[in-house]
């Protein structure tokens, strides 16, 4: 079905008869998210009845980036797209991806000043805006609030309590598991890099990527080492994928979980009792690996002044009116919704959202970012820790040489 609407994403941009501007969107929300992207859209409709809007929607991942390429490598497939912060460098900015005009994007109201400091930088590259960012999405703590009480570990507010350092972390998790009688955590065994990449830059761990590999073996061998003793403690289990580890925590078999702020609805639904805090301090401040959805123009070989302003007006409203994109559980990156009092009535958004300001975005490298191929190698590599099929020294001399050979084979955009 993706694969036919994508042919309604093709073809000139610009009037119509009648009048209206055809505009073009592609992006990669299914699920919660692209039930609350169908909603925006919808409102969208109906404030501009004078755009001819047809949104399209691919697969998340590889299947979506490969569209992304192709269709934006033909120079007038669609006239605007959504993708990963972390992957505008590795995806053709400057070649496959133009510059967003930054006088017209702030007409529409929207400037570096309503926008993280952080995340724009993350938008600018050569000098440049690339991209107009609509989120933050991060790695982020979930607490089951009956079982935590019943473990001793809340507040006299009703939330987890703060730790510090490694053994309070795993002290408060041994209470968890005495209530569950089962796990303490839920934790995506399978999607490890999230969680390395997390304790990694807590110990100030840096990766470079200049002809070699750069990486602080001792920094990353504590980040492997505190991720096998999770599963080798019984605390977490040994192996659990995308689907099974939110069940775990929604069925009761792990007071905590360490996963994307994006699962929200997911117990919202199920009408859980729930809190949520950024990722645990466990080497240092709480540091959380995360990303940005943003909205960027693909390469025109003929330039079309229409189609760009309908484009850059599209992804400032969508900016301005991000608090419904807010429910599911993403940080606005638009400061006057984040900073709202709208935003601050959110339960339980509100809790983590200053963590936003210190997202721990992948290394830049073509190869680095959501669903990018380091990222797959890590995962691949990093689960034998909790199956107990590799050590820490094992896990990273192969991640090493995984990253090598990427550094090695030439970049494809």
């Amino acid at each position: 079905a993706a694969a036919g609407l994508g042919l309604a994403g093709c073809g000139p941009a610009g009037p119509l008869p009648g009048g209206r501007t055809r505009l073009r969107q592609w992006n990669l929300f299914t699920g919660g998210d692209g039930a609350r992207m169908i909603e925006m859209h919808d409102a969208y409709r109906r404030e501009h009845p004078d755009i001819d809007f047809r949104p399209t929607t691919y697969l998340w991942g590889n299947p979506y980036y490969t569209k992304f390429v192709m269709g934006a490598a033909g120079g007038r497939a669609f006239d605007i797209g959504t993708l990963h912060l972390s992957r505008l460098r590795g995806l053709g900015a400057g070649s496959l991806i133009d510059p967003v005009p930054a006088g017209l994007l702030a007409e529409y109201g929207v400037t570096e000043a309503d926008v993280l400091p952080n995340v724009w930088e993350k938008c600018v590259v050569d000098g440049l805006l690339y991209a107009i960012p609509l989120d933050t999405h991060l790695t982020v703590t979930y607490y089951n609030r009956e079982i935590c009480a019943e473990a001793g570990v809340l507040d006299a507010d009703g939330e987890l309590v703060a730790t510090s350092g490694p053994e309070e972390f795993f002290d408060l998790l041994a209470a968890v598991k005495e209530v569950t009688g089962q796990y303490a955590l839920s934790i995506e065994t399978i999607g490890a890099w999230r969680h390395f990449w997390s304790l990694y830059r807590q110990l100030g761990g840096e990766m470079t990527f200049d002809g070699e590999l750069g990486v602080d073996d001792d920094k990353a061998l504590r980040s492997l080492d505190f991720l096998r003793r999770l599963s080798a403690e019984g605390l977490a289990p040994e192996s659990a994928d995308a689907p099974g580890t939110p069940a775990n925590f929604q069925n009761g078999i792990a007071g905590l979980l360490l996963t994307g702020n994006w699962e929200i609805a997911t117990f919202q639904n199920a009408g859980m009792d729930f809190g949520m805090r950024p990722y645990p301090a466990v080497f240092g401040p709480e540091l959380g690996q995360g990303d940005c959805h943003a909205l960027v123009l693909p390469h025109r070989r003929e330039r079309d002044d229409a189609a760009v302003r309908a484009a850059v007006e599209y992804a400032a409203w969508m900016l301005r009116n991000s608090i419904t994109w807010a429910g599911g559980g993403h940080t606005p990156a638009y400061l006057p919704v984040a900073e709202s009092p709208d935003y601050a009535e959110l339960r339980p958004q509100a809790e983590y959202r200053h963590a936003a300001a210190d997202v721990q975005f992948d290394p830049d490298a073509w190869f680095s970012g959501s669903a990018a191929p380091m990222q797959n190698e890590a995962n691949s590599i990093m689960s034998g820790l909790h199956t107990g099929a590799v050590t820490p020294e094992v896990a990273l001399d192969r991640f090493k040489r995984a990253v090598q050979r990427l550094i090695d084979t030439p970049e494809p955009v």
